[in-house]
């Protein structure tokens, strides 16, 4: 299902919140608010995710690749199996995220807060970790 960023925002107001499959690819979404929305699967790949609300979204096993997740908030969201190579995520909140497999290979995530986030299994090849604190059982099959 393609989706432009306009129709997007227009049927989360209206209280639709699954968008599993989408094809948002390129678009942006700067800022905007989409708590608990249903992104499992979508193509979000090169998008504006700057200082979005993704506070507990699915995103399991989305193309986030080279997306602009710059100061996002991604607390408690699942983003397990999900591609963020490339993926800009300096200063994002990523507390009690859910990125078990994920591919975060060449991501950014320079003074993200990763508190309590499940990082089992995670591709980190490349990664910028600078300013960041690992807890202990961050990298734990739980």
């Amino acid at each position: 299902m393609i989706i432009d960023a306009d129709e997007l925002l227009s049927r989360y107001a209206a209280g639709e919140r699954d968008f599993k499959g989408a094809d948002l690819i390129g678009g942006s979404l700067s800022g905007a608010i989409l708590r608990q929305v249903n992104f499992q699967e979508a193509s979000l790949s090169d998008a504006d995710l700057s200082g979005i609300d993704f506070s507990e979204a699915n995103l399991a096993e989305a193309s986030l690749s080279a997306a602009n997740l710059s100061l996002a908030n991604l607390s408690c969201t699942n983003l397990s199996g999900a591609n963020l190579f490339k993926a800009n995520l300096r200063g994002a909140n990523l507390q009690g995220a859910n990125l078990k497999m994920a591919d975060l290979t060449e991501a950014d995530l320079t003074e993200a807060n990763l508190e309590g986030a499940n990082l089992w299994g995670a591709y980190l090849a490349g990664t910028k970790l600078q300013g960041i604190t690992l807890p202990p059982d961050s990298l734990s099959p739980g």
